[in-house]
């Protein structure tokens, strides 16, 4: 088993019950989330050696995230507190064609407002295989487009691979200034969640005009850019209604394609976390030296399974989503 950092921002997630929208919402259901955590609580899950690094109010929900985050095996070793506050985002449940609907209430966060790297760098990338970090931190702020850059030259210099998920949200920058810091980023990255959308619009990719699978061309124009990162992985997703979506996980490794099996997920429960369980999946696949269409099925799977819990994290155990690969979806497990 490897041993993983992850590292980004863990918010409280308020969400609506289906049916009712935020405006006339008088209660919510509470869960801890980040794109980052989530990843980490899935390898931890998959008997990893798993520490999340963070920075949290020192009040009651900075320490029921610790909780949190302990209660899945994950290490809180480097989850600094103090700050004002903890980030917060508010989701609308959606149902039918209407989409789910997310608010951020996250500018000013304990993490957001971090200048310098608290960690002690040496210790927290000590003999750690993978450093994972995503889109979603350098978007907080100016500091943290200057610290993750610093944050990955330190663990290359440890050599730690790194993987990276783009993972860009419209509602925290711009496009271009997303795709120019993301580009900075990518000469470093081993390991890429990257897919259509990013090799358009953010990595300025040339369209594809054939009548072949254009994922394929995509990863081959980017694989091109990025000669450094081993493999990318994406998930191919069909949305028919806000509950009913179809899932087909894809891997580029070793310059060949590999697409798992078609997940019909109907209804879903909670969407949000499906990319951070596919994430989990392929890096776990990774460590454990697996063969590419073995590491797509598996995280494909994991993404599935996720999409039929509350919450941000998946909970589910290696035996579990292997037992759910070989029975089929929906049949009993006696």
């Amino acid at each position: 088993m490897g041993k993983v950092v992850t590292l980004g921002e863990i918010m409280l997630r308020l969400s609506t019950e289906t049916g009712i929208r935020l405006s006339g919402a008088h209660h919510f259901q509470a869960h801890y989330g980040g794109g980052e955590a989530n990843v980490g609580i899935s390898l931890a899950n998959f008997a990893h050696e798993v520490y999340f690094a963070s920075k949290v109010p020192d009040n009651a929900l900075g320490h029921a995230v610790k909780r949190h985050l302990n209660s899945y095996g994950v290490s809180t070793k480097h989850l600094l507190f103090g700050g004002d506050r903890l980030g917060t985002y508010y989701m609308e449940a959606g149902v039918g064609e209407r989409a789910a609907s997310i608010i951020y209430d996250r500018a000013y966060s304990s993490f957001a407002e971090m200048t310098t790297l608290e960690w002690d760098m040496e210790t927290l990338l000590e003999e750690v295989d993978i450093l994972h970090l995503s889109g979603i931190t350098p978007a907080l702020s100016k500091s943290w487009k200057a610290l993750v850059m610093r944050c990955i030259q330190i663990a290359k210099n440890h050599e730690v691979k790194i993987s990276f998920d783009i993972n860009y949200r419209g509602k925290l920058w711009s496009q271009k200034e997303a795709g120019e810091t993301i580009r900075q980023i990518l000469p470093y990255v081993d390991f890429c969640s990257a897919g259509k959308m990013d090799a358009l619009y953010l990595l300025g990719m040339k369209e594809y005009k054939g009548n072949e699978d254009e994922l394929i061309d995509y990863y081959q124009q980017m694989q091109k850019a990025y000669p450094n990162i081993q493999l990318f992985y994406s998930t191919k997703r069909t949305v028919h209604s806000a509950s009913a979506h179809t899932l087909v996980g894809t891997l580029w490794m070793n310059e060949q394609y590999y697409e798992s099996c078609v997940h019909v997920m109907d209804p879903i429960v909670d969407r949000v976390g499906g990319g951070d369980a596919f994430s989990a999946g392929i890096l776990h696949g990774i460590l454990e030296e697996k063969e590419a269409q073995t590491i797509v099925e598996f995280a494909t799977a994991a993404s599935a399974l996720k999409h039929t819990v509350h919450g941000d994290c998946s909970p589910f155990s290696i035996e579990e989503i292997e037992s759910f690969m070989a029975a089929g979806s929906g049949k009993i497990d006696r």
